[in-house]
């Protein structure tokens, strides 16, 4: 029943609105954070941004955060300096709509972020869904990098295991380390486009 019940929440991404692609410029956004601050993209031009959708009642995303791989992740990264010493910024967007899993306030996000220990700079709260849907989320989590001139440089999964099964962490192919790995060694990225995986963000 319960491999049944994952299989049903699970979705490789497909959207039915608009998607953005790698080189396509970021859609800007103003959002309010768990800390109770608006976080805006365009304040953060200049610097490397990563995207990541969040639903911290999703199976796959507790996979990254019951382990501890992605509180980890957001700390290794949002340590490198890129490009001139660009730093990283890495947020965490929850798209759930009210009513549906994963829907945060401010109090309930801030709740989050210190119970499940997260390392990015800021839950940001995109109940309405216009940002998710303006760079086509499709899945808890998707990831997008944006480079230091507001460009996408990565879209999609994670790694390359889609399963909930912390198991399957070791040995994985982290695509957001590996893009930081190319962009430290001042290349662009290899593996600039994948497919993600997940529960569905709950528009």
């Amino acid at each position: 029943m319960k491999n049944l019940i994952l299989g049903l929440l699970f979705v490789f991404g497909s959207s039915t609105f608009a998607k953005v692609n790698v080189g396509d410029k970021a859609p800007d956004f103003s959002l309010m954070g768990h800390d109770g601050k608006v976080h805006s993209l365009k304040e953060d031009l200049g610097s490397y941004v990563v995207l990541e959708w969040y639903n911290p009642g999703c199976p796959y995303v507790k996979k990254h955060y019951n382990s501890k791989n992605m509180q980890n992740l957001q700390k290794e990264i949002q340590s490198l300096q890129l490009e001139g010493k660009a730093p990283v910024i890495w947020y965490s967007i929850s798209s759930s709509n009210k009513g549906k899993q994963g829907h945060m306030d401010v109090s309930k996000a801030a709740k989050n972020y210190s119970e499940k220990g997260l390392r990015s700079k800021a839950i940001l709260l995109d109940s309405d869904g216009k940002v998710g849907k303006a760079y086509g989320a499709t899945t808890t989590p998707h990831m997008f990098i944006v480079n230091a001139k507001g460009l996408v440089i990565y879209e999609g999964a994670i790694d390359d295991q889609p399963s909930a099964n912390k198991k399957t962490l070791k040995g994985a192919k982290n695509y957001i380390r590996m893009a930081f790995e190319d962009l430290e060694k001042g290349n662009s990225v290899k593996v600039a486009s994948t497919n993600p995986y997940g529960c569905s963000v709950k528009y």
